[in-house]
Order: structure tokens, then C-alpha cells, then sequence
């Protein structure tokens, strides 16, 4: 039984070998016994766990902090990679921000006064125009590369939030790993807007041949997009499941599904009646709020995050390996193994001391015996098992399964109060029902 194993904590995985089978020609009049063997190929670089986070702002766009205070933050808490996704803009040119209290100033005397004690006067670039107002120069990615990048540590990766809207309606992506910025392509529909900007990020992954991924961000910001829009779009293959902004509807409400459960109408449609590719969860932090403490604030940092199972910390595999779905969601439930086999799915948990787990495994069914498309109850829940590790045997008429480990503990930041800390494992195709 051919088996995939992940472990997020314990070590690097060990690679299986690739050996190489040449032909050997031996002459006629050749009387060795026996031909060298062929030399085994170099090993498979092993894999390991990455922590980073895809969404998050600066005072290149909307948040409230230099990109200098928003790196530090991260790499000083654990995290291994970070991508800044401002609105509409690379951190790439040249960008002044007014200080103190003048019109449109974005940053006040006193955050100032906090960078330059912490930075250094050297590290703050300032000017003074004739009437006294003060602006300060923004740090650019390359030199936000050069004061906090750390060779299998720490990673700033390339990134944007395309930021659009059709009428009212607010429709936002986010784009990790391009090279140029992508504006947004507007529609006459969500779905059409949507198509647009998808084929903008393949077109940049073809001109530049690097990976690049796209996710759809926020889905209910606004109740911009339907189930039915995502499930539709079949080249939407990402999306945040849970984004740490407030504002962002993770929970739904009367008349509009939270975002699980549009998670799992989307995989029931696309595996089911459209016999496509699953959709990707991820969690993210969309921070825009750094000047005051986490709980307090709309948009604090260290809400939601990925694990991402790569060969190393550089952009392109950091991005493959989003791309191929190997990674995990969390809003503070670390994983120690994931194991997807042909015939089930196992999750363990890093366990903590005082804490208690609880693993639901999510999907939904096949029903009639024409397996012609027809689903029984969307996302339902399968199995509960309690502890740190769950195991739940396939049964073979499902169109996928996923799993959600909940713990006792309530995260120290919420999204909303009450909210435990949570992870969030890939849905694994179980089967595809035949489309009519």
C-alpha cells in the first residue's frame, strides 16, 4: 500500500533514493566477469516544515506600521517566511509618507520617535521641506532583504494584494512570488473579474518562469462572492479559510455560509457535478494593526497561518510546494504528522501539556449506485475522535475528506471571542463522481 507521510515537527523526512539504470555495453572481447555498477544518483532533497504567512500590510498601503516593524514583528515570533501583499503595490520604488500632525499623515511623532530609538537615526530616512513638515522614505523590499533575511531562517517572499471591484462589490487576491506587479483586470461580473485575474497571474508565472501562486482572499469581505462564484471558477484553486481580519466574515451569518461550509460546497461541486480539482484552504493574518496590542485592534498580527512542507526556504519552493498543496492551516494547532494513504487519513497532534484535542474528519458521499454525480449531505462530519491523534478509514464512496483539529485552549488573539485555536488539514480525493 503506497503511502504519503508528512511530519511537521519531528525532523526532516527521509527522501526515498533515486538510483539511476544505465545500460551497460560490454565489448566482445571483454573478459571481466561483470560491468561497473552505474553510480546511484544524488538523494532527494528531504523536506521540511516552513511557517509563514501570505497576507499581511504596511504603510504602503493601509496599515499603520513601516515595513521594518511589520518584518521584525514576524521574524521574531517563529515565523520562517512572510510575504507583504500592500494593496495594489510591489515595495519596489521609491515612497515618502508624511509624519506628525499635518494633513494625510500616516505616521505620528511618537511611532517615529519609538523607530528611531529602536532602529538607529541611520536607519530612518528623513526629509524637511521649508515650512517645517517631516516625511519619511519607506524601506524597500530589497533593503528589508538585506537587514532581515537569514539563509534557512528567515525569507521575505514577493507579493501583492490585487485589489478590485465590480460596482460595489470588493474582489481581492493575493499574489505570492511574481516578479512585476499585476493591476487589477476589473469584469462585468465577479466570475468574469475573477477568470481575469487568474489568467494575469498565469500569464506573469509564463513570461517570468517562476512559480506563482494565487489565492482568493476573504471571500465574504463585502458577501462579494458566492459559493457558486468560486465553485464556478474552476481556475480558483486557493483560498483563505480563515483570514484574521475582523471584518473578513470567516463566520457567515443569516443569510451567507461561513467559509468552512463554503469550503465544502465548493469541493462537493467541483469533484461531484463538475469532475474538477479540489480548492485549497489556507489561514492568514491580513494585519493592517501593529500601534496598539493584538486583542484590541481589527487586524492584529499572529491570528492565522500556513505550515508549508518544502526542500528549502527560498520563494520558488516555498511556492511549488503551496502550489501542490502541501501545506497546512493553523490559528495555533501544530501538526506532527499527516499521513494520507490510499485507504485513510491520519492526523497527530504536537500535543501541549493541559490541552485537549478534538479532530473532526469532514466530506461528503456518493450516493445512488449510478455514482453519476448525486452527493448526500454536504460537508458532513464523518468521524470525531478525541485525542491527539485521529485515524479515519476511507470507505470509498466519498468525494473527499478533510480533517479540522480543534483544541481547549481559546487563542490568545481571536478573530472573534471564543474562538479556540485551530488547524486546518488539505481535503484528500477520495474518489470523483462521473458528471452527467
Amino acid at each position: 500500500m503506497r503511502r504519503r507521510r508528512f511530519r511537521p515537527l519531528h525532523g526532516l523526512l527521509l527522501a526515498a533514493l533515486l538510483f539511476t539504470a544505465a545500460a551497460l555495453r560490454l565489448r566482445a572481447d571483454d573478459a571481466s566477469p561483470s560491468a561497473p555498477a552505474a553510480p546511484a544518483a544524488p538523494a532527494a532533497p528531504a523536506r521540511r516544515w516552513f511557517k509563514g504567512n501570505t497576507h499581511t500590510h504596511t504603510l504602503w498601503s493601509d496599515g499603520d506600521a513601516p515595513p521594518e516593524v511589520v518584518v521584525e514583528w514576524y521574524k521574531n515570533h517563529g515565523y520562517h517566511f512572510l510575504v507583504l501583499s500592500d494593496h495594489n503595490v510591489l515595495a519596489t520604488s521609491t515612497r515618502w509618507i508624511r509624519v506628525g500632525k499635518q494633513p494625510k499623515s500616516r505616521l505620528s511623532a511618537e511611532a517615529l520617535a519609538a523607530l528611531i530609538e529602536h532602529f538607529g537615526s541611520a536607519a530612518v530616512a528623513l526629509i524637511q521641506n521649508p515650512s517645517g513638515e517631516l516625511a519619511m522614505r519607506l524601506k524597500t523590499l530589497p533593503e528589508l532583504r538585506a537587514a532581515f533575511e537569514t539563509p534557512a531562517g528567515f525569507l521575505l517572499v514577493t507579493g501583492e494584494e490585487i485589489t478590485d471591484h465590480v460596482g460595489e462589490l470588493p474582489l481581492h487576491h493575493n499574489v505570492v512570488n511574481q516578479e512585476g506587479m499585476i493591476a487589477p483586470t476589473g469584469g462585468a461580473t465577479i466570475r468574469e473579474a475573477m477568470a481575469a485575474t487568474i489568467a494575469a497571474v498565469e500569464a506573469e508565472a509564463q513570461r517570468t518562469g517562476r512559480p506563482v501562486l494565487v489565492h482568493l482572499n476573504h471571500p465574504n469581505y463585502g458577501w462579494a462572492v458566492t459559493p457558486d462564484d468560486l465553485a464556478e471558477v474552476r481556475g480558483e484553486r486557493f483560498f483563505e479559510v480563515y483570514n484574521g481580519h475582523r471584518e473578513g466574515g470567516n463566520a457567515g451569518d443569516a443569510q451567507h455560509p461561513d467559509t468552512e461550509r463554503m469550503w465544502d460546497y465548493v469541493l462537493s461541486l467541483r469533484l461531484g457535478r463538475m469532475g474538477g480539482d479540489p480548492v485549497f484552504g489556507l489561514a492568514t493574518d491580513d494585519a493592517h494593526n501593529y500601534q496598539k496590542a493584538p486583542p484590541q485592534v481589527a487586524a492584529g498580527p499572529g491570528r492565522g497561518w500556513v505550515w508549508v512542507q518544502a526542500e528549502e526556504l527560498s520563494p520558488d519552493a516555498i511556492t511549488r510546494a503551496l502550489l501542490a498543496g502541501r501545506f497546512y492551516a493553523s490559528s495555533g494547532v501544530t501538526l506532527a504528522a499527516i499521513e494520507a494513504a490510499a485507504d485513510a487519513l491520519t492526523v497527530t497532534v504536537a500535543a501541549e501539556p493541559d490541552v485537549t484535542y478534538t479532530t473532526r474528519f469532514v466530506g461528503t458521499r456518493v450516493v445512488g449506485e449510478d455514482g453519476r454525480g448525486a452527493v448526500g449531505e454536504v460537508g458532513a462530519v464523518l468521524q470525531e475522535t478525541a485525542g491527539a491523534t485521529a485515524s479515519y478509514r476511507f470507505k470509498g464512496d466519498e468525494l473527499y475528506v478533510r480533517a479540522v483539529v480543534t483544541s481547549s485552549r481559546l487563542h490568545p488573539n481571536p478573530y472573534r471571542e471564543g474562538d479556540r485555536e485551530t488547524a486546518w488539514v488539505q481535503p484528500v480525493v477520495v474518489r470523483r463522481a462521473r458528471g452527467r
